[in-house]
């Protein structure tokens, strides 16, 4: 259960008449904290470390009128982000429910940042000449979000506010990606003891393909968009360990039906820091995590 930091402090550090404490109200504020590790971390559908095991963990805050925010961070590989072996997530938003109609609702705005990453990294991604770096965007991007949510079931609408990923003409692609979006539908339906059943489903859509001039790009398997729908099913149990409370466990099965771009063969599979590894990023797995928040 999270606890308001300032209480806490407040409990700890003065010893007042019981009757103070009686009287004081509780904080509006809730603050939180989690770590997890997972033995590949995918989002949306797609490994961001190449099939390797991932630490992960985070701070939240969240205040009684409906506002939330928080950093959260994980390991990633840097064949797919170049130079950057962390993702760190700055986020915010605010969330409530229509009247007593049971329907929450949720707005926010998330920033996806790759400190020490960019395309100027990637080698391979050259211009004509086969030196000059194709650009020094970085990998950074940052979304709007809508959300509704009833019962066990949540849905979201996500969308780029600028370039996804960086994606654009300067680095082979035939158009700008700004206003990319993702539309997840997600269901938890517990049914007792700490058990509880996920499904999800989404669908990203790029709006950029790699331009039919690139050549080198297309070369890999010749599939230019980077649009797939992925899914998750998954069963997850929260228990207590030697006394203490907060664990999780989670077992996923998690993939994509992409067409070839993010396959071992794709342009999205490849290594992107010059190695020759390559990886089919959208696979079929299953995954395991442990998670403690606190």
């Amino acid at each position: 259960m999270r606890k308001s930091l300032l209480s806490a402090a407040v409990l700890g550090a003065l010893t007042l008449p019981a009757a103070a404490f009686a009287a004081e109200e509780a904080s509006d504020w809730a603050f939180s904290s989690n770590v997890a590790y997972t033995s590949d971390y995918y989002v949306r559908g797609l490994s961001q470390n190449f099939h390797k095991p991932a630490l992960q963990g985070g701070f939240d805050v969240e205040h009684s009128s409906g506002f939330s925010a928080g950093v959260w961070a994980s390991n990633v590989s840097p064949n797919t982000f170049p130079d950057a072996s962390l993702e760190l997530d700055i986020y915010a938003g605010y969330g409530g429910q229509f009247g007593d109609s049971g329907v929450g609702y949720s707005v926010g705005v998330i920033g996806y940042t790759y400190p020490g990453g960019s395309w100027g990294d990637c080698i391979g991604c050259t211009k004509a000449d086969g030196v000059t770096p194709a650009s020094d965007k970085s990998w950074n991007t940052y979304e709007a979000n809508f959300g509704l949510s009833y019962s066990y079931f949540s849905a979201q609408v996500s969308t780029t506010l600028g370039n996804w990923f960086g994606l654009d003409k300067s680095t082979g692609y035939d158009d700008d990606s700004k206003f990319t979006t993702y539309v997840e539908l997600n269901a938890e339906y517990p049914f007792g003891d700490g058990w509880s059943l996920i499904g999800h489903v989404g669908h990203l859509n790029v709006t950029a393909d790699i331009a039919a001039t690139n050549a080198g790009y297309l070369a890999y398997d010749g599939e230019k968009s980077p649009d797939y729908t992925d899914y998750k099913i998954a069963v997850a149990k929260s228990f207590s360990l030697a006394g203490s409370e907060g664990w999780a466990a989670e077992v996923a099965y998690v993939g994509a039906n992409d067409t070839g771009y993010w396959s071992d063969k794709g342009w999205g599979g490849s290594s992107f820091n010059g190695r020759s590894q390559t990886a089919d990023l959208s696979d079929d797995r299953v995954t395991v995590s442990v998670s403690r928040s606190f």
